[in-house]
């Protein structure tokens, strides 16, 4: 239902243990100037306002933060509260992605979640009230028909809010989990594409008539306030990732650090390497992943006008069948 994580589960989080890790990690990394900072992945907001203060501590004693950084923090609705907003803006935070999901409580409720539509509200008020002004809303669309959700609801609700960026994302089925074993059992059904599609499209319509630019297929935002931490990624700048399961990228070379945390933490503590795999792209790699990032955008992807571009292009059509 949400993205893979790496995911410890403990009865208090390790706030201290963690952190030690990160510094340790960061001791091995090239000090240079950085433009964004995104804490997510999951819930950053569980290190609470101290944790996430020396957090920022940590990556500004090691990094040259630019004047105009955007530096976003992953947060759910319940971590939202004015002592931890307090600490978050204290630390250098100007922007907030808030899992919001639905504001639909009994959908809320079948996504397992620990907040309800009250709880978005509030935090949304909450953390304009400590200074945030750049908040981005997650939602959760094309859910199972047997939910009995109101998408059209969910987005006027969002709106409603006035966030200035949305992301959208569509519910996919993975092996191996309890939304899959339900639909083995006939408890729910697949959205069929036809549904998912028109969702979709309601979305893009309602968001782009209030303003909104559909600058990525899944996001949205207000002029200006486009994510400049994602837009990175998807036009193939070179970004570092510290902590389980994060993955980095200086160009060429994509690698990625072992997912579980106690075994990052232990290979970080006995001098060992962090870096499950990596993987270097060649020029048929790299070129692919330029037209399909590309494609996800509103920029698109532009052919050169060289020989081997268009070679290229037709070779690729020619494998699509057109």
């Amino acid at each position: 239902m949400y993205c893979d994580f790496s995911i410890a589960v403990r009865s208090a989080v390790p706030v201290g243990d963690y952190l030690d890790g990160i510094e340790r990690e960061l001791s091995r990394v090239v000090s240079s100037r950085i433009e964004t900072v995104y804490m997510g992945g999951g819930t950053p907001s569980k290190l609470g306002g101290d944790g996430i203060r020396a957090l920022l501590g940590l990556i500004r004693a090691k990094f040259v933060l630019s004047a105009d950084a955007e530096v976003t923090i992953e947060a759910n609705p319940e971590d939202v509260t004015a002592e931890a907003v307090d600490a978050w803006t204290g630390a250098g935070i100007n922007r907030l992605s808030l899992g919001a999901q639905s504001f639909h409580d009994k959908v809320l409720t079948w996504m397992h979640r620990t907040h309800d539509a009250k709880q978005i509200k509030e935090s949304v008020r909450v953390a304009r009230e400590g200074g945030v002004d750049n908040i981005s809303l997650d939602l959760i669309f094309a859910l199972p028909p047997e939910i009995d959700r109101s998408w059209s609801d969910d987005l006027d609700a969002a709106l409603e809010l006035e966030p200035q960026h949305v992301s959208l994302y569509g519910l996919t089925i993975e092996p191996a989990t309890p939304l899959s074993r339900w639909i083995d059992q006939r408890r729910v059904s697949t959205t069929g594409e036809d549904r998912y599609a028109e969702e979709f499209l309601l979305a893009h319509e309602r968001l782009m008539s209030q303003g909104f630019a559909h600058y990525e297929v899944s996001n949205f935002a207000l002029p200006t306030r486009e994510s400049r931490h994602n837009s990175a990624y998807w036009t193939g700048e070179p970004y570092f990732g510290i902590g389980p399961a994060a993955h980095s990228f200086d160009g060429s070379r994509r690698r990625w650090n072992v997912k579980p945390y106690t075994e990052w933490l232990a290979r970080l503590r006995s001098g060992d390497s962090v870096i499950e795999a990596e993987e270097l792209l060649d020029s048929q790699n790299s070129a692919a992943e330029r037209v399909y990032l590309g494609l996800r955008t509103r920029d698109g992807y532009h052919i050169g006008t060289a020989d081997a571009d268009r070679a290229t292009a037709e070779r690729w059509r020619a494998q699509a069948g057109q």
